[in-house]
């Protein structure tokens, strides 16, 4: 995808905030009021990016910073579709471009083990942003809610699609290692 218009603005954006500090709760602040902007100006995502899979939620790359240090995102799940218990191993901000998603967090769990602690959860809607991660806070599972297909934008402060990553299993801490990867998507 090359980035036009307003994605290209909030790109240049990120990655002057990206630049100029190293500070990720700074840096996640400043992102997730970018973010608010982005998708109260009416920006739209063309259609290819906002299709569900059957099968999982998918992730389509809108932009891989040089370098792999930032990465953005417009990931989708079908109704009804959730993800297992992970972690980003980065920072995060995600904002609702339609549908609606619930989110259960997890205290970010010692390396001894044991059960997760829920941490609660929150249902986002169209419009609204979060913090999804840091790398002091970074365990939760994403659902979709609702009848019609969940689409997020997301920024991840890596190449997110590349990363090693956790999976956890939430009744007994048991970790697993994964690598999302990216999705193309159908034109």
């Amino acid at each position: 995808m090359e980035p036009s218009g307003a994605l290209q603005t909030f790109i240049d954006d990120v990655e002057l905030v990206v630049g100029t500090t190293d500070d990720e709760h700074e840096i996640t602040e400043r992102v997730a009021e970018l973010l608010s902007a982005l998708l109260a100006s009416g920006y739209r995502l063309p259609p290819e990016f906002t299709r569900p899979s059957e099968e999982h939620h998918v992730n389509y790359p809108l932009h891989i910073a040089p370098g792999s240090g930032w990465s953005l995102a417009s990931v989708v799940w079908n109704a009804g579709q959730r993800t297992p218990v992970h972690g980003h191993e980065t920072w995060g901000v995600v904002g609702i471009y339609s549908g609606a998603e619930r989110e259960i967090r997890y205290i970010k769990p010692a390396e001894s083990g044991g059960p997760l602690t829920p941490a609660g959860e929150h249902v986002w809607e169209r419009g609204q942003v979060t913090v999804c991660c840091t790398t002091d806070d970074d365990v939760h599972a994403v659902a979709a809610v609702g009848d019609i297909p969940t689409v997020g934008i997301h920024v991840y402060g890596a190449d997110i699609g590349t990363i090693e990553r956790r999976l956890y299993d939430p009744a007994t801490g048991a970790v697993r290692r994964f690598v999302s990867g990216w999705n193309t998507p159908a034109v």
